[in-house]
């Protein structure tokens, strides 16, 4: 990535967070979108830094007319647990906003005479498994399976990877400059430095923080609930090691990736071993439950693994005792 210019969209959220360094270790110019802005501890060294929302279209012609950017990372979207509230806005903003990237970023490609690389979060919420029952039976899914998702961010994304796909297919029968697009189906990530922000597996980070501040929390799924999961930092890695992989080693476009898989009491009582006054109590939301039960308990990401080498660091005990606990500690002055 040395020299390249890459964008980020939703550059301000969780992943873009860990994000936007990573690239700029490896030398990329990098310019950051987000519609609220970055935070101020944002790392120096961006190319730019632009506040506005990903559906102005004057905006996004401004950014690929000045930067061209040569590959880019599409991280903005409105979550799953604000997407069951707001569909349409969901809609507009994780499939029209996709769209509109997408169109712009074969434009690119065709003024560069090289493809343009789009890198893009999918998510776990894409499956839908019909009832918590299935979804034991199921156990690590595979990319090809139970793929009918039960909430509109799963919709959204499913029909994202699907156009993405498209995209980089056509380009492939055509002979023609355009998209390369690649996809990581994302479990739940858990992250030290930043606040959880609305996702329906956020009931793991939030978990820690809210004991690392010493408040109570009320989990909203039931303590057997079981889910994939991984560190942000893993994630993070994953989705660079994906973008640096030779296109001859892609066997698919879309890829599922996870390190561990316990269940929400599992979780709570690896809080309560390093806050021991940690008050936790579970509160089923029936919505929220029915959702989760239709994603699967773990991924098969046997394909990830042999194409490209993903090896996620750490496991559950390594991710809580040696990356989140300590970060915990040290921002909140907690858990000592």
């Amino acid at each position: 990535m040395e020299g390249e210019t890459v964008l980020v969209t939703g550059a301000g959220g969780e992943l873009g967070h860990q994000l936007l360094p990573a690239l700029l270790r490896r030398g990329a110019r990098v310019v950051a979108l987000d519609v609220r802005g970055l935070p101020p501890e944002r790392p120096a060294g961006l190319a730019e830094t632009v506040r506005g929302d990903l559906l102005d279209e004057h905006l996004l012609d401004r950014i690929f007319e000045v930067h061209a950017p040569q590959r880019i990372f599409h991280l903005a979207a409105v979550l799953s647990r604000e997407a069951e509230e707001h569909p349409l806005r969901a809609h507009r903003v994780n499939v029209d906003g996709t769209l509109a990237l997408l169109r712009r970023a074969g434009e690119a490609a065709a003024r560069l005479g090289r493809p343009v690389q789009f890198l893009f979060p999918s998510s776990i919420a894409v499956y839908g498994l019909p009832d918590a029952a299935a979804k034991a039976r199921a156990g690590r899914v595979r990319e090809d399976q139970w793929t009918q998702p039960r909430g509109i961010y799963g919709c959204n994304k499913l029909y994202c990877e699907l156009l993405g796909v498209y995209c980089t297919q056509r380009r492939q029968r055509g002979g023609q400059s355009g998209v390369d697009f690649r996809a990581l189906r994302f479990p739940g990530l858990i992250s030290a430095e930043t606040t959880p922000t609305g996702g329906t597996t956020d009931y793991a980070p939030e978990m820690l923080h809210a004991a690392a501040r010493g408040e109570a929390y009320r989990v909203f799924v039931a303590p057997e609930t079981r889910l994939p999961f991984m560190a942000m930092t893993d994630a993070v890695e994953a989705f660079l090691r994906l973008a640096e992989a030779p296109e001859s080693r892609l066997g698919r476009r879309v890829y599922n990736v996870g390190a561990f898989s316990p269940t929400a009491a599992e979780i709570a009582d690896l809080v309560r071993q390093a806050f021991p006054g940690a008050q936790i109590a579970f509160a089923p939301d029936p919505a929220r439950q029915r959702l989760v039960d239709s994603w699967p308990a773990d991924v098969d990401d046997t394909a990830a693994r042999e194409d490209w080498g993903f090896a996620p660091r750490l496991g559950l005990r390594e991710a809580f005792l040696d990356y989140l606990l300590p970060a915990l500690r040290e921002r909140y002055g907690a858990g000592r």
